[in-house]
């Protein structure tokens, strides 16, 4: 299926999403599995997250409740984007354990782009999906992350982040389904 293009990124993304994803850990062969939610909420210009101000920045990499905001789509870029709040169940080695992290997704320099960034304001990557589909890397310390992203409907897309390092061989494949578009 080829892939479908997205002319705005940010009002694509807003609303909540199913997720599922599978880790594969391709030196041990090790596998586990994320099942959860992914809410992108509109950021206020000032990067809150709306009247209550939660952007997550003080509760490290990966937490925040990003509550608070109901604003349609078309307001994201307007108000400084989205905050991508993830949460759900992780299973490694058959242990199940809650598992959260939050980004933010601030308007690009070219319309309808997105730039990405961690809770504490770190860069990640930049997202195109004009085409249908990016290539980003992410280099953290002596690893690379290579995220293969690709719309494949109004209501669908896809993630692939390939990490190597010295002590990484990693392939991560998120699925994501429309759960709710904002109101």
């Amino acid at each position: 299926m080829p892939p479908v293009p997205v002319p705005d990124v940010l009002a694509y993304l807003a609303g909540a999403w199913r997720v599922e994803r599978t880790v594969r850990d391709l030196a041990s062969g090790a596998e586990g599995r994320f099942t959860g939610t992914t809410v992108f909420a509109p950021l206020a210009a000032d990067g809150t997250s709306g009247p209550d101000g939660d952007t997550g920045a003080g509760h490290g990499r990966h937490g925040a409740t990003g509550k608070g905001a109901h604003a349609g789509a078309g307001d994201a870029a307007e108000r400084g984007g989205l905050l991508h709040h993830e949460s759900g169940t992780f299973v490694w080695q058959g242990t199940a354990r809650p598992a959260e992290r939050t980004l933010r997704y601030l308007p690009g320099i070219t319309a309808g782009t997105a730039r990405v960034e961690f809770s504490d304001g770190r860069p990640f990557h930049d997202l195109d999906l004009r085409g249908g589909s990016y290539v980003a890397h992410h280099p953290c310390a002596a690893d690379l992350y290579r995220g293969d992203f690709t719309v494949t409907g109004p209501d669908r897309w896809r993630t692939s982040w390939r990490v190597t390092g010295p002590a990484k061989d990693l392939l991560l494949v998120t699925d994501y389904t429309r759960a709710a578009r904002p109101s």
